[in-house]
């Protein structure tokens, strides 16, 4: 089976890795440009490029996958899939219909859940106990085609994005295989999605994170957990934007303000909610790398009995 793989951010490199090892005849692989990253601003290869390049693939990076270029360089290859992984451009009908059995999406939820940019902050940030990938054909609706194939995982309460990402991750890389096979046996079955269930995982911003105290002490937790490890969550602490990492939630022992610090220990500082006490553990000044509050305070104060904004 001839496949030509699309994707660009590290979620996208198990799945090529795996496609590549598993004997699967790739001709081309397609990402995005390099884009200036770190402080020089050197001109940076995506993830998948990187790992193309490692297994031998030729790479392709058009600015626009839709070009009557780039239809042209893939009605050369004429694949029999195109798999999609993450790849950061919408494909037009022209591409869609191109290959023998379509263009396949690797999805990073149940859907019809969380279609759209951030399923897996999204899935956190709500408190979902599970998530997990599809494998679905693509059409022009945003993540609406039918399913090849779910997977799920348990959320449990110390993951954060960042855990759930490398676990779908290889999950995905497992599930695209399952699929090709049962598409090369003529075993596929396909399953519609219910749009009355749909939700949507809006594109994640900086702007998020902003820690809003008068929450529930288990919606702040998931926001943090959701937003690492960017963009973040954060606080105002004296005029400076302090990143939130890590926490705990106990039961309010002294009555305050929301958001006002009550206690400030080597176990974490303690601050107010709406309705419990976030334990904060791990904290990142501007400029600076994140530390437990236990290191922090070796070299430096925080005071109580202020108000976090």
């Amino acid at each position: 089976m001839k496949v030509v793989y699309m994707g660009t951010p590290d979620f996208a490199v198990p799945p090529v890795e795996t496609l590549y090892n598993e004997g699967f005849d790739i001709p081309l692989v397609i990402t995005q440009k390099d884009r200036p990253r770190g402080r020089g601003k050197k001109l940076q290869p995506t993830a998948v490029k990187k790992k193309a390049i490692e297994l031998g693939l030729e790479v392709y990076q058009p600015d626009n996958i839709n070009s009557s270029e780039s239809v042209e360089v893939l009605e050369k290859i004429a694949p029999d899939v195109i798999v999609v992984t993450a790849y950061g451009q919408i494909l037009k009908r022209e591409i869609l219909s191109m290959p023998k059995y379509g263009c396949i999406n690797i999805h990073a939820s149940l859907l019809p859940k969380y279609r759209g940019a951030a399923p897996i902050n999204w899935a956190i940030i709500n408190g979902e106990e599970k998530t997990g990938i599809t494998i679905m054909e693509m059409e022009e609706g945003l993540d609406s085609g039918p399913m090849l194939l779910q997977s799920s995982i348990e959320i449990k309460e110390d993951d954060d994005a960042q855990k759930i990402h490398d676990r779908l991750s290889y999950l995905g890389s497992r599930a695209i295989i399952q699929v090709l096979r049962e598409i090369s046996e003529g075993s596929i079955k396909k399953q519609l999605q219910d749009d009355s269930k749909a939700t949507y995982a809006s594109k994640i911003t900086k702007d998020l994170g902003k820690i809003d105290w008068e929450d529930r002490g288990k919606d702040i937790k998931n926001m943090i957990r959701g937003l690492k490890p960017w963009p973040s969550a954060y606080t105002d602490y004296e005029g400076k934007s302090m990143k939130i990492h890590n926490v705990d939630v106990i039961d309010k022992f002294i009555n305050g303000e929301n958001g006002k610090v009550v206690k400030v220990s080597k176990d974490g500082i303690y601050v107010n909610c709406s309705d419990n006490c976030i334990v904060v553990k791990e904290i990142q000044m501007p400029g600076k790398r994140k530390l437990s509050v236990d290191e922090y305070l070796r070299g430096n104060k925080f005071k109580s009995d202020i108000i976090l904004s």
